[in-house]
């Protein structure tokens, strides 16, 4: 008996201290604590994308999630907030992981499936990879030659996605990766053009 006594005075100690924190605002320093951590994340993750292109005419729709290394490659992700869409620049330095004239020839899948199944044991994994139709996009000021693709995925959130995949080289020499992906049915081209249309030589 005492010790339910026990019990119950503590739950109502902790409510009591609970309810003295969030008058003296300590909910709003909770939220400003999360907000300064998450802000500085991604200002440490825009800072580092530096390095691999300008994105200051970027719109504010847009965010820069993280920037990673794949296989000794410098990546930048980012997002587009409403959305959800992806965007990757993967800065291959003078390496090619795939090139224009793949992007623009008959075996585009081909060389599609070859690229990806070296990155199969890492965080991305793509399966039944088809190129539904090819264009041209604008990024690092350049006209670049795409592939649009449907793919399967189980290591995302969705197994079936829709996106685009360019390459360009800019003028150090380095070689530049461009991916686009979403979610099949909500693909935007649109998204994609208006990001990578900001996305300028740093």
């Amino acid at each position: 008996m005492f010790r339910l006594i026990k019990i119950i005075f503590n739950s109502f100690l902790i409510v009591l201290a609970l309810i003295g924190f969030n008058a003296i605002g300590g909910q709003k320093y909770i939220e400003s604590a999360i907000s300064g951590i998450t802000g500085f994340i991604h200002q440490h993750a825009e800072n580092r994308a530096k390095a691999i292109a300008d994105f200051s005419s970027l719109h504010e729709e847009f965010q820069i999630d993280n920037t990673v290394n794949i296989l000794g490659y410098k990546a930048v992700i980012a997002e587009h907030k409403i959305s959800g869409q992806k965007m990757c620049i993967i800065d291959s330095g003078n390496k090619t992981i795939i090139s224009k004239e793949d992007i623009q020839g008959n075996n585009t899948e081909e060389k599609l499936k070859e690229s990806i199944s070296k990155l199969k044991y890492q965080a991305v994994s793509f399966q039944d990879i088809k190129v539904i139709s090819k264009g041209t996009i604008t990024a690092y000021g350049q006209n670049v030659p795409y592939a649009k693709f449907e793919a399967k995925s189980n290591r995302f959130p969705v197994s079936d996605l829709t996106g685009i995949v360019a390459s360009l080289k800019t003028t150090d020499g380095s070689e530049k990766l461009i991916i686009s992906l979403s979610e099949k049915k909500k693909y935007s081209q649109l998204i994609s053009e208006e990001f990578f249309k900001n996305v300028k030589e740093s």
